[in-house]
């Protein structure tokens, strides 16, 4: 059950409010006259959304949204004024205020904002309770699961493959977009494995045919020139645990045969010396290629595609889950601060649903660095979206549909172009579509005010 905290010196407002949200179903409402006894309420009950006056006598509304922006980063606050004065507005929000309301609020306005804010909440809170016990549910060793932050329902039932198939002796194909934590899973199915041996990885992409063959497979003593010594190759060193090849599926023909060797018979030749050497590695292969093109065997054995996909896994781009997104947000955010030895600032409300409308092309990496460059642009108060947009820009990330280094306009226009006024309702109305209707956030999203937003409402 949700907590509402209501904070209001007139009594008629309060009884109002109350009645309101009685009728859509909140039963816990807490009703505060005293401004001086907001921030006691806030730390005793722990309420999911408050709702603020901001003309006050003990304490002005302003105080008391500073207070709980900074002392309960995670509560969202919808400020509820009698003033429709741009700057207070402009105030409140950069100080952390989720939105602006002003008197007289209509029933169905108030409802509405409510039920949107604790949505937001909800899955906050909801995403970070449910990554601890769905990861605990159905896993026999969920711990080799840790660093890939998740509670998406495909994701956990990919951890569940992956235990079953660690302990198989037959290679496994990882495959996705670039970006989203293949790697990550190679680790995890050699921890689940219980192998003896030490994971190691290597990424073969770019490197020629002397190059992998030499650092997979080794040469002796005076196999070529400049060989003083004998050097031991990948996989021996990953004897009794996993080999891990990244970027398979830019091998040249000639690594190709000799992996394929390797799968077939389990044996290499290490360069200058013509006896075969055998091996007890598994064999973890990833590539962000599409599988139909490695089964169709354009510049890919076939005879090698199906030896490597013994065993599957194919992780989804980030867009396919995004329930996930406040969970590594939080995550990302976390591990930059820490990185840079900076406070956690906290976190805007309307961050998560401005970013549920970008495609990110490059999936975790590409969320990961809008982090990282929205903790080191941030000065004071909370985060906001237009750092994490910074982001977005320093990522190379592009709008939906678009792709780096890209040089068409971002706007394709077929027929008569629209008028200015035609184009601000059309961006005013993706703004609002990509953040689920919350207005504090289209707003910030698009760089305009929310009265701005309410005024081209009406029109």
């Amino acid at each position: 059950m949700s907590t509402i905290l209501m904070i209001d010196d007139d009594e008629s407002t309060l009884l109002a409010y109350d009645t309101i949200l009685r009728m859509q179903g909140h039963q816990d409402i807490i009703a505060c006259s005293n401004s001086l006894d907001a921030l006691r309420f806030a730390e005793t009950r722990h309420p999911q959304v408050v709702l603020l006056d901001l003309t006050m006598p003990q304490r002005s509304g302003v105080e008391v949204l500073a207070d709980l922006t900074s002392r309960f980063p995670a509560i969202p606050v919808v400020v509820v004024t009698g003033s429709d004065d741009i700057d207070t507005a402009v105030r409140c929000i950069k100080l952390g205020a989720h939105d602006f309301l002003v008197k007289p609020v209509t029933r169905e306005r108030l409802e509405t904002t409510v039920a949107q804010v604790l949505r937001i909440s909800d899955l906050v809170s909801e995403n970070v309770r449910l990554q601890g016990r769905l990861l605990r549910e159905g896993l026999d060793r969920p711990e080799v699961f840790e660093n890939i932050v998740t509670q998406n329902e495909q994701m956990l039932a990919l951890f569940q493959y992956v235990e079953t198939v660690a302990p198989s002796p037959y290679p496994v194909l990882i495959t996705g977009e670039t970006g989203v934590g293949k790697e990550l899973f190679a680790r995890a199915l050699h921890d689940a494995s219980g192998r003896k041996g030490g994971y190691v990885p290597v990424n073969v992409a770019g490197l020629d045919d002397a190059v992998i063959s030499d650092t997979l497979y080794g040469h002796v003593k005076g196999a070529f020139t400049g060989a003083d010594a004998s050097r031991k190759g990948l996989v021996e060193e990953a004897a009794g645990g996993t080999l891990f090849l990244d970027e398979i599926g830019d091998l040249s023909q000639a690594s190709q045969v000799k992996l394929l060797r390797l799968l077939e018979q389990g044996e290499y030749l290490t360069l200058g010396n013509d006896k075969p050497r055998h091996t007890t590695a598994r064999i973890v292969v990833a590539t962000n290629k599409d599988p139909q093109a490695l089964r169709a065997g354009t510049g890919f054995r076939q005879d090698l595609y199906f030896r490597l996909a013994s065993h599957q896994i194919h992780v989804p781009p980030l867009r396919e889950r995004m329930d996930d997104l406040p969970l590594l947000i939080h995550h990302f955010l976390d591990s930059a601060a820490q990185a840079m030895n900076r406070p956690r600032a906290a976190l805007h409300p309307g961050v998560v649903p401005g970013l549920y409308g970008h495609a990110f092309p490059g999936n975790l990496r590409e969320l990961r660095a809008m982090a990282i460059n929205a903790v080191s642009r941030h000065a004071k108060g909370p985060l906001t979206l237009a750092e994490f947009q910074g982001g977005m820009e320093s990522a190379g990330s592009t709008v939906e549909g678009g792709s780096p280094g890209d040089k068409k306009a971002p706007i394709q226009f077929n027929g008569p172009l629209p008028t200015i006024h035609q184009v601000k309702a059309l961006v005013i109305e993706e703004a609002l579509r990509r953040t689920g209707g919350n207005k504090s956030a289209a707003a910030e999203m698009i760089g305009i005010t929310r009265q701005a937003i309410n005024w081209r409402s009406r029109q």
